[in-house]
């Protein structure tokens, strides 16, 4: 890669795709799913072991340095759970460099001679001092690269002394099985990255095994899918608690709303029940008003025609007495009646004067 190239995909990480206004760039954003989540993520196979005995080429979906800032940056701000996705790439990923592990096993025990519990327990003993010598020596390099001589130098001490413990083992093993089966290579297989390990390796092939891009590439894969694994039983123990907090607060929300509405109701039914009263207080009382006004009416018409009855009564009595005071000026003027008359006038006069008390009383 140029060093143009360098930095235009250093501008992109750091930058993302809107850098420089490319609007082509811009289609296809990081939530796309053409888009490798791996990638985003830093952790997909193909971009670890390229390069290698294993190398898998390129990866089906797009790989873009410019699509990972953007997606880093909005990371900050939401939580896009894109770690199950990359955790169950990692996962088949790991589960297929596994059952190859398993097939190179099965085929090492068809193919090299039976040896018995004891001297295949040796030989497990000289693979670990080996496995460790390789990994001591792995460090002892880096740590040298990185100008950490004094580091380096007390690992390196270290691999002497482990270098002395194999050489022990090595003569135990040596002396367990006959010099004819002794010079046969025996291999292993490296649970990592699956590649065969022989009993008499030197200390340089294990240092270039165990230090090389291919065994710490398998090493930081499922470094970063333990990682992967407790990020997302993490996420999925907060995003459980949260939508258990939600379904309390609903239903203490639901629970507040009942009470509510039955207050609501029962406020209701008691204005209704006040209101029923009142109508039938005021109806009551318009009926004993009604009541009330017509006897007060009734007593009214009654007073009426009694005192009409009195002063017609009254009337006729007036009338009656001026026509007897009339009747009787007439008399005076005529002369004395005749005896039969007069009797009968007396028996008139006396039943008038009778007519006429009863009239006045």
């Amino acid at each position: 890669m140029s060093a143009q190239a360098q930095m235009r995909a250093l501008l992109d990480q750091l930058m993302g795709t809107a850098r420089d206004g490319d609007e082509t760039r811009q289609r296809v954003k990081f939530t796309d799913d053409r888009v490798c989540k791996s990638h985003l993520l830093d952790c997909c196979p193909h971009d670890i072991l390229a390069g290698t005995r294993m190398d898998l080429g390129e990866c089906t979906k797009i790989h873009d340095l410019a699509l990972r800032a953007d997606y880093e940056i909005a990371s900050k701000e939401r939580d896009l759970f894109f770690e199950l996705d990359a955790m169950d790439h990692l996962e088949s990923f790991i589960a297929e460099c596994d059952r190859r592990t398993e097939l190179a096993k099965k085929r090492l025990a068809e193919t090299q001679e039976e040896i018995s519990a004891e001297v295949s327990a040796k030989a497990e003993k000289v693979h670990e001092l080996n496995e460790e010598i390789g990994k001591l020596l792995a460090k002892a390099e880096q740590l040298g690269a990185e100008g950490n001589v004094d580091e380096s130098q007390k690992i390196l001490m270290e691999v002497e002394k482990v270098r002395a413990k194999k050489k022990e083992a090595e003569e135990e093993y040596r002396n367990s099985m006959p010099a004819s089966s002794f010079q046969q290579q025996k291999l292993r297989v490296c649970e990592v990255c699956s590649a065969y390990l022989g009993l008499h390796d030197n200390d340089r092939r294990l240092a270039d095994h165990f230090g090389g891009k291919l065994h710490l590439g398998f090493i930081q894969i499922r470094e970063k899918l333990d990682q992967l694994r407790k990020t997302v039983a993490e996420k999925q123990e907060k995003r459980n608690q949260d939508r258990l907090r939600r379904r309390e607060e609903r239903e203490r929300e639901e629970r507040l709303s009942r009470r509510s509405r039955s207050r609501d109701r029962r406020r209701r039914r008691s204005r209704s029940t006040s209101r029923e009263r009142r109508k039938l207080s005021r109806s009551r009382s318009r009926e004993r008003h009604r009541r009330h006004r017509s006897r007060s009416r009734s007593h009214s018409r009654g007073h009426r025609r009694a005192s009409r009855d009195r002063s017609a009564k009254y009337k006729f009595s007036r009338e009656r007495a001026s026509r007897e005071e009339s009747w009787e000026s007439g008399r005076s003027e005529r002369g004395p009646p005749d005896w039969r008359l007069e009797s009968s006038n007396g028996k008139m006069a006396s039943r008038r004067s009778e007519e006429k008390e009863a009239g006045e009383i």
